[in-house]
């Protein structure tokens, strides 16, 4: 079995599967397939697709990323980003509502499941951590207010087009003025409700004599009262016939198998869209997967992660929907609800089947203008401007990525900030990993420690100096070693012994190296010593297998303090056997 288990994480979950697990996953995914329907509808109408084929993407993922996934409470399917990138990519290869744009939706998933799984397979999870939490928070801020202006063209009833904050803005200024009012009081009263619901739901639910945990379900289920009551309104009232846009027919049945054009034109095209999904998918997934099961003490493995989302993807493109990851709200609320397995994503993926079987007519007088409100309400939960001041605070260069990464999602879409999100997070890496702290330490007076010279009162001698290096030594920022040091004995003309404390350098790469070596034979010819301490186990184990430690002038010492005596007591000698 634990073979098995290793292989697919189901096995873990389902050998110790009782009445009890089997109770609470179900209510769980009552409640998650309740808040998932209107979801579902809305994401579809974000991403420019028809109603129904989001509803597909929440069944055969959710089971693939059972069988597959490492979390027991995360919840996958469309999500508000991802869909809205779906549909930004699919503007550029095909006309909405045509045969060719569901093409390219079934073609991305596809892509974004083979990038996700091989990425998986070889065991390459860890390169998420290059893209930088505040670099995601500002895309993900920057998205969420183009989401919700993208929908204020069917809160009013107009056509609005546009794929960043100035176009968007721009439309609805012009076609203000052609509001429909029918349509505008069902997304105002709806924003009305949802609003007062979030701020003020649960405080009056609880003062009504329910329990906590029982109110804030109740009032994760808003969306749907406001789905039935405005169905049931348009219908009473007629109001499909004064202009207010429906869903319309949504065809009943099961997803049919879709394969995947193999077309390399359209492969090409959304090479580098299927990428950026991926990516942010994996990001957003991996980050409510960590945090929810911090709360369980459970490990959640990024490349299995990876395999279980891959899977999810591929599902939903032979599904024929749209990409799909771990949503935060519906992870959120399949958490609070209970869940205890993944179990409670297979059973929310039988009752939206069964919606999808038995309930889609009902969705017939459903307004355009209801889904739009839901997605505003819940994209505007994601925006976060409170991180600009809190980055500017800390650190400026981050919070120059961050200004950077908001400015290209809102002027240029969203595709161009998260590329630019991409390579400000790697570009800052690289800027930093090449300008290492290089510190001038002594010692702390009746103590053994070394501290910086510039923030300390400490002991130091005229003939050696001793850096600290707190980076590792690669390519990048060798260079700035061998600077730092020429300009030191420069400065400093009575130094007669270099060391370098390595404390903190965890690698040296052949580029280094090679630094090191001729920095040595400098130090040779002008009669210095350069002395190593505290190298690191794996550092030294690659350096013996090189010349450079029996060319080395100096010496290799065990701790700093060592080296820092012995050349101390060895100076005060040889000054002694000078002397007359």
């Amino acid at each position: 079995m634990a073979k098995h288990a290793a292989s697919f994480p189901v096995a873990g979950w389902v050998k110790h599967y009782n009445k009890q697990s089997f109770l609470s996953d179900l209510v769980a995914a009552v409640i998650v397939a309740i808040m998932l329907i209107p979801q579902s509808l809305a994401y579809a109408m974000l991403a420019g697709l028809p109603p129904e084929i989001c509803l597909y993407a929440s069944i055969a993922p959710l089971i693939a990323y059972a069988l597959l996934g490492t979390s027991s409470t995360l919840s996958v399917g469309p999500v508000a980003i991802t869909s809205l990138m779906t549909g930004a990519a699919l503007a550029e290869v095909a006309q909405q509502g045509t045969a060719d744009y569901l093409t390219g939706a079934i073609t991305l998933a596809a892509l974004s499941g083979v990038m996700l799984l091989g990425f998986g397979l070889l065991r390459l999870g860890f390169l998420a951590n290059f893209l930088s939490h505040t670099v995601v928070s500002a895309f993900i801020t920057a998205s969420a207010l183009i989401i919700a202006l993208s929908q204020v063209g069917y809160v009013l009833g107009i056509e609005v087009e546009g794929d960043n904050l100035f176009e968007l803005v721009h439309a609805i200024g012009i076609q203000s003025n052609d509001a429909n009012l029918y349509t505008l009081l069902i997304g105002l009263s709806t924003l009305t409700f949802l609003f007062a619901v979030r701020f003020w739901g649960v405080g009056v639910l609880q003062k009504a004599g329910l329990s906590a945990r029982t109110a804030e379900l109740a009032a994760k289920s808003a969306p749907v009262i406001g789905v039935i009551t405005s169905i049931l309104l348009t219908f009473r009232f007629g109001l499909a016939d004064r202009g207010v846009a429906i869903v319309g027919t949504i065809p009943t049945g099961l997803p049919m198998l879709a394969v995947p054009t193999f077309s390399l034109e359209l492969i090409e095209m959304l090479l580098i869209p299927a990428a950026l999904i991926s990516i942010i998918g994996y990001v957003e997934s991996i980050s409510v997967g960590r945090t929810l099961g911090a709360h369980r003490q459970e490990r959640v493995d990024s490349n299995r992660e990876l395999v279980g989302l891959g899977a999810a993807n591929l599902s939903s493109a032979f599904s024929g929907a749209l990409p799909v990851t771990g949503g935060f709200s519906r992870s959120v609320v399949n958490f609070d609800a209970g869940a205890v397995t993944q179990g409670a994503s297979v059973y929310t993926a039988i009752l939206i089947a069964l919606v999808s079987l038995l309930l889609t007519p009902a969705l017939y007088f459903l307004p355009k203008a209801t889904l739009a409100a839901t997605i505003i309400v819940a994209v505007l939960s994601l925006v976060d401007l409170s991180i600009i001041r809190k980055t500017w605070r800390y650190s400026r260069s981050d919070s120059l990525a961050l200004l950077m990464t908001i400015c290209a999602t809102l002027g240029f879409g969203v595709e161009t900030g998260v590329s630019c999100g991409v390579v400000t997070s790697l570009a800052l890496h690289l800027y930093r990993t090449s300008r290492p702290h290089i510190a001038e330490v002594g010692l702390v007076e009746g103590t053994e420690h070394f501290r910086n010279v510039r923030r300390y009162e400490v002991e130091t001698a005229p003939e050696i100096l001793t850096l600290r290096v707190d980076e590792s030594l690669f390519f990048a920022n060798a260079s700035c070693l061998e600077d730092e040091i020429f300009m030191k004995l420069t400065s400093q003309p009575a130094i007669r012994h270099v060391i370098l404390m390595c404390s903190a350098v965890n690698e040296v790469d052949f580029s280094a190296l090679e630094v090191l070596e001729e920095l040595n034979k400098r130090f040779v010819e002008q009669g210095l010593a350069l002395h190593l301490s505290e190298v690191k186990g794996p550092v030294l184990d690659r350096l013996h297998r090189t010349a450079f430690m029996n060319r080395l002038s100096g010496n290799l010492y065990f701790t700093q303090y060592q080296a820092f005596t012995e050349l101390c007591a060895r100076l005060h000698n040889s000054t002694l056997s000078e002397e007359p």
